[in-house]
């Protein structure tokens, strides 16, 4: 029986990450440049990893413009190999190519963007890592992007079900998975949205920061220290703590001087410290923002 793998003529490695390697390979039978992501498999171990089953799983289900397409799954004993359409850049390193981008395209990226969130939250799928590493973009005139990396996305199907907190890279992670919050919805990922918006209208990140704590004085810095108007529950997360300092908060038109009105109003809705009041990905779409 011939190895599967052999179709796919690798043509350069792309990256390395926790569970394996990603290669750029031509599928010889079709001609079709796609993307390998091999997934080591320790013997010793529990085989395939979690978040592989995940992504899997997840992508399976998942069919739509801006969501990165899983072509087919290889197992073999040694390796999980997953093959994905190939993309040219993700939006981090399409930034770093053609320096900052122009209102145009800030509303052009975000609103695809939020297709695909709004696709993926309709069947109750939470992405969970949203940042532009992992939005992949064509290196074209009118650049698609799509959204990958699955492997920490979970299905959303019981409200009241208790997540871990150990999710989102730390620069975009909301204020109550930081204080400590296990149980959330949708509006996690509007929030990494509300990051990256900010991210590619100014070129540089919102919430840097090297670890939790500072990246919650920052975020409360920056859109105030919550209070019982701004945040009715804030006091009950496992985090709190009465010792944070109380800041006023910014003015939006401080933080995005060059944005028009409906461009702060629309990072304002998704930016509130409180989850149960951050505007859905759904209604991000119907916003002023993006009429002509």
């Amino acid at each position: 029986m011939t190895d599967p793998l052999q179709r796919y003529e690798r043509m350069q490695c792309l990256g390395e990450g926790t569970y394996g390697i990603v290669y750029k390979a031509r599928d010889t039978e079709t001609g079709q440049i796609v993307a390998l992501k091999r997934i080591r498999l320790d013997q010793q171990d529990e085989g395939i990893p979690a978040t592989a089953i995940r992504e899997i799983a997840i992508l399976k289900e998942l069919k739509h413009p801006n969501i990165v397409d899983l072509v087919s799954v290889i197992h073999t004993e040694a390796k999980l190999t997953l093959v994905f359409e190939y993309v040219d850049l993700d939006l981090k390193k399409y930034m770093d190519k053609y320096g900052r981008l122009t209102p145009f395209q800030v509303k052009w990226f975000l609103g695809q963007l939020l297709q695909g969130l709004s696709y993926i939250h309709n069947r109750r799928v939470l992405h969970r890592d949203l940042k532009p590493q992992n939005l992949l973009v064509t290196d074209q005139e009118k650049p698609d992007l799509k959204i990958a990396d699955f492997g920490l996305a979970r299905g959303a199907g019981i409200p009241v079900r208790s997540y871990t907190h150990e999710v989102v890279t730390l620069w975009y992670r909301c204020p109550a998975v930081l204080l400590g919050c296990r149980k959330y919805g949708a509006s996690i990922d509007i929030w990494s949205v509300g990051c990256i918006f900010y991210e590619m209208a100014t070129g540089k990140a919102l919430f840097p920061a090297k670890n939790e704590k500072e990246e919650l004085l920052k975020i409360f810095k920056t859109f105030g220290t919550p209070n019982d108007a701004t945040w009715r529950d804030f006091r009950s997360l496992p985090q709190w703590s009465d010792d944070f300092p109380v800041y006023p908060g910014t003015p939006i038109a401080e933080l995005l001087p060059e944005m028009d009105e409906k461009g702060r109003d629309l990072f304002a809705k998704m930016m509130k410290l409180d989850p149960e009041q951050r505007i859905s990905a759904r209604d991000c779409l119907k916003h002023e923002y993006f009429d002509k």
